[in-house]
Order: C-alpha cells, then structure tokens, then sequence
C-alpha cells in the first residue's frame, strides 16, 4: 500500500481492514481495531477465522467470500455478535482490491437501537389501535375483552389473561373471559382480599405474586394454578371514574420480574379492559372513553416530540413553536378540522426521522461534507418508515415527509415541484425555516428580524410558494395587531 494512502486511511473515522487471498488481515485502521474490540496485533497476519472462531457461519463470511471469488463489490448492514455476548450493527461496503478484499465498516449501533426502540414503540401503539378499534366496533363486552386478552398475551409476552368483573352487590369478582388457560375458569368467583385477584381488588394497586410459594401463600386457587404450571401472577385492579369495575389477572409459566415499562405497558392494557367493560354498559360512556384515548395518543405523539428535543437542546421549544404557527396558518388558508388534526401530529413528527441519523453527523458544529449531506438527507425517509405503518398516521405523513421539497422542484425526497407538494408541507416550510434562522444555533447567532424576512421574501417562487409567503407575512402581522391591541387594553 502506498505511504500516502495508508496514511489516508489511517486517519477516517470509518473502519477499513484488507483482507488477503488467504483471509488474512493485511491491515486495519484503528477504527476498525474500535469496531472489531480486537488490539491490532491479534488482527494482522491472522486469519478472520482464528481472530473471530465461528465466523464461516455468518452472512459476513458469506458476503467476504461472494466479493472474493466473484470480485465483484458488495454491501451489507451486519449484526455483528462480539465475544462477550454484546452485538454491534455495522454498516459494510466489501470491494475487490489486487490484494484481495477492502472493507469499510460505518457503526450504526445508535441508529438502529433508536429505530428498534421506535418500532417497539410503534408495535404498543398498532396493539393498542387494534384493542380500540375492536371495543369500538362492538357492543359485545366478552367479545371485546377478548381482543384486549389476546394482544394483552401477545404483547406482554404471558401465557394466560383472565378479566373478573366485580359484582358490588355480592361483593365477589366473578371471571368474565379468559384465555391461555387449559383449564376452564369462566365461573370462577374470588372474595375481595381472597388471592392476588381479590387483594388487588381491595388494595386497589397491583400486586405480583412473583413466585410459586408466594402464589400458594395467596390462596390463588392452587389446583387450578398447579395443573396450569403458573410460577408468576400478577392481578392488576380495573378502576373506572373512581369506581372498581373489575381485576385483570396474567399467569406466566415462568418466573418473572416485570421492569418499569412492562408495567406501565401493563397499566394501559388494563385502562383497556376497563374501556372494554365500560362498553358493555354503557355505549355513552364508550365515546367519552374513546376521545381520552384519543387524546392518550396525541400525547404519545408530544411525548416523541419532547424526546427528540431532549436528544437535541438547541433545539429546544421549536416543535410546539411551529406547529402552533402552522396551526394558524392553515386556519388561514382554509383547512378542514379533520385535515388541521393531522397536519398538526405530522408537525409534532416532521424531525423525528432524524432518529435514524449517526449522532456525529447530526451534532456536528461545523458544516457537513457532502457524504454527511447525504445521510442528513435521509431523515424524511426515516420518518416515512417508522410512521407509514400506523393506518392513523398514515394522513399526517404530508408534513415529515414533503416538508423539504422546494416549489421550484429543488428540494427532497422526491423532489416535487409547485402544486405536486401537499398543502400542509408548503406552509409548514416556510414557518420552519422562519423559526430556524430566528433562533439562536452553537454554529451561529439567530438572524435579526428584518433579515428573516427579507430572507423569505427573497425565497418565494424558489424554496417557497409565493401565495404562501404572502399568506404567511398576513398572518404575522394579523397576530402583531392583535399582541398590540391587548398591550394597549391592559395598559387602561
């Protein structure tokens, strides 16, 4: 290798090894030594094989050999299994060399935790969706318990789920649906203090008999337990408006200590089954039900929204900022309520995208190479992926997705042109970049006024769509008439 390019390599932030005819390391850089948790001197001269046993049965092996025999170039993200157990998530690009293979490796471990971590995220929400779109669609309460039964196992990862419907009159909890029970339980009836059912119900919190012994010391219908094998259960009261309506009870052949999210994931499954049951009683009380899970959801959205400003401090404040303005703006211009619902969780949503971008690139003070553009760049597609999958978000997409397209066809994804941009992403543009330049950054100060302005002035019928500046320019000066009218009345 030539003095000046292994110099070049030498210094890349990105890891790069040449493997030869044989498999061995002919060299690697330290960043590939960082990635491979391996001191170089167990690298060079060693085969791939005697520096990572096991690795012939790897895609990566699969991929190294394709590029070797075939010489041709190959890329790949790879999960990549290290000696101590841990995993790491790379991202490849294999090419044919005289000496045999060059490899770059980018890591992408971040990345694609914050992307799991999202779907995780995104698969509670479908689950939780799916439950409200069952109770909604019947009146049917065993029927509707059942559907919050069956993804209550399937998301919490249990092996059986009983809902007891509390019977105020006889003071006993009688078993309303169940399922993952061989053994049938439907006229089963505990007294309030009487096993993890009954105490929960009394206690009103939830209570964890988290071995086999604690379950007998519950009195928890042991026969039945016994023959079912249960090493875990877990009753979990049923409180609506105040008032106990029932226990959800989980049985889980294994023992198990539920962390803090599995229960919180939990506390909701069980407001579901208190929807549920509340839908077998009373249909008004349903739709009341039925818009705070609504609201639930927004808040979700916000809570996305908050974490992703708490990942990047500089920009703290301008999620709500925008989508206030825009809220406003699309009043302006005549969008429907159910159309400004959506515009409005899209532009709670139009950064979260950037989930999916290396932290080096999206918190780099100085400006970003082209390469680094180009990943930048991929944000809105991120954002399509993570929330297309969502049947309600689907609406909301116009925002995340289309916000950097330019009306002179200029911008991206998709590089649309004029009236091809959705509506809500034209104007939201234009209050995003006002925002931007009007704030302080660490790269810059925040721009004077008259220059924001003059600056989107100057971006009509390029970067933005005339009629929308000129709208937008109304509705700033419609809301400096009104702050000055209600300075001047608090003034008499």
């Amino acid at each position: 290798m030539e003095i000046k390019a292994k110099d070049i390599l030498d210094r890349m932030m990105e890891g790069c090894q040449i493997i030869d005819y044989d498999w061995r390391f002919l060299y690697v850089n330290d960043a590939a030594v960082r990635h491979g948790r391996m001191p170089r001197e167990q690298l060079l001269g060693h085969t791939m094989m005697e520096a990572y046993p096991g690795i012939e049965q790897t895609p990566l092996y699969a991929a190294v050999k394709l590029c070797m025999d075939s010489r041709q170039a190959c890329d790949m993200e790879n999960e990549f299994r290290f000696a101590d157990g841990e995993t790491g998530w790379f991202e490849l690009r294999m090419q044919p060399i005289p000496e045999g293979v060059f490899i770059l490796s980018i890591d992408i471990t971040n990345r694609k935790l914050a992307e799991s971590e999202i779907a995780a995220q995104l698969s509670h929400l479908r689950s939780l969706r799916s439950v409200d779109l069952a109770i909604l669609g019947s009146t049917d309460m065993r029927l509707a318990l059942r559907n919050v039964l069956e993804e209550a196992i399937n998301h919490l990862e249990i092996d059986a789920a009983t809902v007891y419907l509390f019977n105020p009159e006889a003071l006993v909890l009688e078993a309303a649906q169940s399922l993952g029970f061989g053994t049938p339980i439907e006229n089963s009836r505990m007294r309030l203090g009487e096993s993890v059912v009954g105490k929960a119900a009394l206690k009103r919190r939830t209570i964890i008999a988290a071995t086999r012994q604690e379950i007998d010391v519950q009195g928890a219908n042991p026969a039945i337990f016994q023959q079912e094998d249960v090493q875990t259960l877990i009753g979990v009261p049923l409180i609506a408006k105040g008032h106990l309506t029932g226990v959800l009870e989980l049985a889980k052949r294994d023992p198990f200590d539920p962390d803090g999210d599995w229960l919180d994931f939990l506390e909701i499954f069980a407001s579901q089954a208190t929807l549920a049951i509340d839908a077998g009683r009373s249909f008004e009380d349903l739709q009341r039900s039925h818009m705070e899970l609504a609201l639930a959801y927004d808040n979700t959205i916000e809570g996305w929204s908050s974490a992703m400003e708490l990942r990047d401090n500089e920009t703290k404040g301008h999620t709500l900022r925008v989508t206030e303005m825009t809220m406003k703006l699309l009043q302006l211009a005549g969008i429907s309520e159910a159309e400004l619902t959506h515009a409005r969780r899209g532009a709670l949503l139009h950064d979260i995208g950037k989930m999916g971008v290396p932290d080096a690139i999206l918190f780099k003070n100085g400006k970003l190479s082209p390469e680094e553009w180009a990943v930048m760049r991929k944000h809105p597609e991120y954002a399509f992926r993570l929330l297309s999958p969502i049947a309600y978000l689907k609406p909301a997409l116009d925002i995340p997705y289309y916000h950097h397209e330019k009306w002179d066809g200029s911008g991206y994804p998709a590089r649309l042109a004029g009236e091809h941009i959705p509506v809500a992403a034209r104007l939201f543009a234009i209050v995003d970049v006002w925002d931007a330049l009007n704030c302080e950054r660490p790269y810059r100060q925040a721009w004077p006024e008259e220059k924001v302005q003059a600056y989107i002035h100057a971006q009509a019928g390029s970067h933005f769509e005339p009629r929308a500046v000129d709208m937008f320019f109304r509705m700033l000066g419609g809301e400096e008439r009104r702050s000055r009218a209600g300075m001047a009345r608090q003034s008499q």
